[in-house]
């Protein structure tokens, strides 16, 4: 398997990344080429879809060994599924696949063609092993059933309040996608300690908040 590109994004550690790609659309993230595939030509005709297919590497969940069960953070934590009923990043071969819309395509820059997308779920510098477009007439099933997570899928958005201090370190269009990851609550399922402090980093900037009766509260750094 050879790595063709690295995305780019605001997450420089896994805390806080979406749990599913396309949650929230805000995000942006940047592909782009290793040197070999800096090629225009294979990028012909991807102008015409909307979407792609990401297949990528679980870089930061590279192990020697695999469990055939895992404990789902959706199902709090504390009860095992089959690794194969998950989209755990603990598998026999770390490969992850994302949807994401096509923001723009950048044929002639510094750095080769350039994909920018929207709703990654990538950490910054994961590596993409391929591009493929996505097919809305045999990709699309309205009608699937979800599993376990038909069950588990969060209802209530969370409030977020973010005061004036954090929020002038942000463009409009990162502030509003910082809003929307802290509104899907990125803490883990099992935690909900409102005293508790959790840090993140988002854009180049270092976060802490709590989670407290529904809000999101970030505190002044």
């Amino acid at each position: 398997m050879k790595i063709i590109a690295h995305i780019h994004t605001d997450f420089n550690s896994k805390f806080g990344v979406p749990r599913q790609s396309g949650l929230i659309e805000e995000l942006e993230g940047r592909i782009v080429f290793e040197p070999e595939y800096r090629v225009a030509d294979a990028l012909r005709g991807l102008d015409g879809f909307s979407h792609l297919w990401l297949i990528w590497d679980f870089s930061e969940a590279h192990r020697d060994d695999w469990s055939p069960t895992v404990r789902p953070p959706r199902l709090g934590g504390n009860q095992r599924m089959g690794v194969f009923a998950t989209r755990s990043p603990f598998r026999p071969n770390p490969i992850g696949l994302s949807s994401v819309e096509i923001s723009r395509i950048e044929l002639q820059s510094p750095e080769g063609p350039v994909i920018y997308v929207k709703g990654a779920d990538l950490m910054d510098g994961t590596p993409i092993f391929d591009i493929k477009p996505y097919l809305p007439f045999t990709d699309s099933h309205p009608d699937a059933r979800g599993g376990f997570t038909d069950q588990t899928r969060q209802q209530t958005a969370l409030n977020v309040v973010i005061p004036d201090a954090v929020a002038c370190k942000f463009s409009t269009e990162r502030l509003q996608a910082l809003r929307e990851v802290l509104a899907h609550d990125p803490r883990p399922h099992y935690q909900d300690d409102p005293e508790r402090v959790y840090g993140m980093d988002f854009a180049g900037v270092n976060l802490h908040f709590r989670v407290s009766d529904g809000t999101v509260i970030i505190l002044n750094s």
